[in-house]
């Protein structure tokens, strides 16, 4: 039994308390897959080989058929944690009445030397002051437990198969394996000076390698090595440095390494609401965070990252081109099509859901999102060939002639298509962004009056049918009254001046209508979904940044620094926020979260320097 008291925020009450808490979970990953540690020691979730295939495991979303890796002391135990200093592996130190025992878990990277497994798990047990008898479970299910698992053994390691997938589970000094309803089990005693090792090495349509324990123990050096020399040679400092530098990791983390793709989440279906249906799958790229991860790579001086982002994003498009989808997969294909998976669902939160219905709507933003990617890559100094100018400018036409039809919106409704502000506001910034593209040579510059005379359409709708005289703020929608957070992004991308009246007077009424101090809710109307939510941790992070720009510092950097503190105990954030509780809900680590947090700090760091 493990007693995983810390200093986190206190959590709502749970339907069901076999599930960690949300913001109980740490992330670790080598650029394929990421896995989730929750505070007592088990890793609940793995996807093999990449982070949006099925799962090896998934105990998050069903504690009893899910699988999971556990390993925690058998007494009672007070637990802290941290990342080891600049890295993405993480350190969870356990206290008990006997000693003192810390756990090193990471999911290392492949070395140049010599075989290495496809995958592989490192869990390094090290004692620290006395002893401490650790218990652990490896029990494996393959493809979201819903493949036949087979136990077998391999020059005396247990192998669990299903088809062409494999994991190996090698111990040393950490207890004799063994076997029991399809799981294997262990026990041992780490003292002070001693360590044992856990490994899980894992394969995919490719033969099963066991390495030797001084190899996954240099493994997990050079993955140290490697995570704080990446860490050394970002751009960042001052006030918010430790939140920029959790922040870039956790995107690193989420960043897809074969083909340079950025996953919106590691996670799918953990929910918005505790027992309700707003359970998404997040592990794909969407366009919408396009602009932002260039925008965040860029600044941390990523340009490697990228480059690779960018010429993903091109490639993956052209399956569509001219039309955006509104997402793609990790490895550019165009289909996500939506099923639901017969698993318990976290704390019974159903459905579970793989793939995302989303790929199938109209949504306008996703058009600005590329072309003002496509202008922060080329403002950067960094060359776009002719082929692809040549279909930025198509982009350019079509948005010419669909800006008017009503779509789905940056929140994804599933209710009626309507005329969404942020929706005519980036195509906006898509027309605008292909003029200076256009202007500056990297894209045919032929129908750039075109372009101009298309945004100055688009501006005049947004000015007489998106404005509430009343409220005296931009609206969510043309023709409504209701308010919507989104259209901040609109600001941030210059479609009005940050010292602009209806700026200040809409930043006024966002704050008034969907501010919960400091949260602030994306929108209070309905969208189609039953159900509730919490508030929208980038939506703070939003107001940060355009509260720097428009001049109001003092407010900017008052909210910033109450939105840094609401991160868990190793610097992560979800999706959304109970604002009651403080309890994280929705995808995790949630990368929109961790990139909103990046720009924000850059625009109250641009803030200072004009002062």
């Amino acid at each position: 039994m493990v007693d995983t008291r810390s200093e986190t925020a206190a959590e709502a009450p749970r339907a069901d308390d076999r599930y960690a808490p949300i913001r109980e979970l740490a992330a670790i990953g080598d650029g394929r897959t990421v896995a989730l540690v929750s505070l007592d020691g088990t890793i609940c979730w793995l996807p093999t080989p990449s982070l949006d295939s099925g799962t090896v495991f998934a105990s998050l979303l069903d504690v009893d058929n899910g699988g999971r890796f556990a390993l925690a002391p058998i007494d009672p135990a007070e637990v802290r944690r941290r990342y080891l200093p600049d890295t993405n592996v993480l350190e969870t130190t356990f206290v008990t009445r006997t000693g003192t025992a810390c756990v090193i878990d990471a999911m290392t990277l492949p070395s140049d030397a010599g075989l290495s497994p496809f995958r592989e798990l490192v869990r390094l047990i090290k004692g620290v002051d006395g002893s401490v008898e650790f218990g652990w479970t490896v029990e494996p299910r393959f493809g979201y437990g819903q493949r036949a698992t087979r136990l077998s053994s391999r020059a005396g390691v247990p192998v669990f198969s299903a088809g062409n997938d494999a994991v190996a589970l090698c111990a040393w000094d950490a207890g004799e394996p063994r076997s029991q309803h399809g799981a294997v089990t262990g026990s041992f005693t780490v003292a002070s000076g001693s360590s044992s090792l856990l490994v899980l090495a894992m394969a995919n349509q490719e033969p099963l390698v066991l390495p030797s324990r001084r190899e996954s123990e240099r493994r997990l050096e050079a993955t140290i090595a490697y995570w704080q020399n990446w860490s050394v040679a970002r751009r960042a400092g001052g006030r918010y440095r430790d939140g920029v530098i959790r922040s870039a990791l956790a995107l690193k983390l989420l960043v897809h390494a074969p083909t340079g793709a950025v996953a919106a989440a590691a996670t799918t279906s953990l929910p918005e609401e505790i027992g309700g249906e707003r359970n998404w799958d997040y592990r794909f790229s969407w366009v919408r965070d396009s602009a932002f991860v260039m925008e965040a790579l860029l600044g941390l001086g990523c340009g490697s990252e990228a480059e690779a982002f960018f010429w993903w994003l091109m490639h993956a498009s052209q399956i569509t081109h001219p039309r955006l989808q509104v997402l793609y997969r990790l490895d550019g294909g165009s289909r996500a099509k939506e099923r639901t998976l017969p698993l318990e669902g976290y704390a019974g939160s159903r459905p579970v859901r793989v793939g995302n219905m989303a790929v199938e709507q109209r949504q306008l933003d996703i058009y600005g999102d590329l072309l003002q990617t496509a202008w922060l890559y080329a403002d950067a100094g960094n060359r776009i060939d002719r082929e692809f100018g040549q279909r930025l400018a198509a982009t350019a036409d079509l948005v010419s002639d669909i800006w008017t039809v009503p779509d789905a919106g940056i929140w994804e409704v599933r209710s009626a298509f309507e005329h969404f502000t942020q929706s005519k506001m980036m195509c906006w910034v898509a027309l605008d962004r292909a003029c200076r593209l256009a202007a500056a040579g990297y894209i045919p510059s032929d129908r750039a009056e075109r372009w101009s005379a298309a945004a100055t359409d688009v501006r005049a709708f947004i000015e007489e049918r998106c404005w509430s005289a009343t409220k005296r703020s931009y609206t969510r929608a043309a023709g409504t009254e209701d308010l919507d957070a989104s259209v901040l992004l609109g600001a941030r991308l210059g479609y009005i001046a940050p010292d602009d009246d209806r700026l200040s007077s809409t930043i006024d009424a966002l704050m008034r209508e969907l501010g919960d101090d400091p949260y602030l809710y994306r929108y209070l109307s309905e969208d189609g979904v039953a159900g509730g939510e919490g508030a929208f941790l980038c939506c703070s992070f939003w107001l940060v940044e355009v509260l720097a720009d428009a001049g109001r510092l003092d407010d900017a950097v008052s909210l910033m620094d109450r939105l840094v503190a609401l991160a868990n105990d190793v610097g992560l954030y979800a999706e959304e926020i109970d604002p009651a509780s403080g309890a994280f809900l929705g995808n995790f680590p949630q990368g929109l979260t961790h990139l909103a947090l990046l720009t924000a700090a850059a625009a109250i760091d641009r803030g200072r320097s004009r002062r």
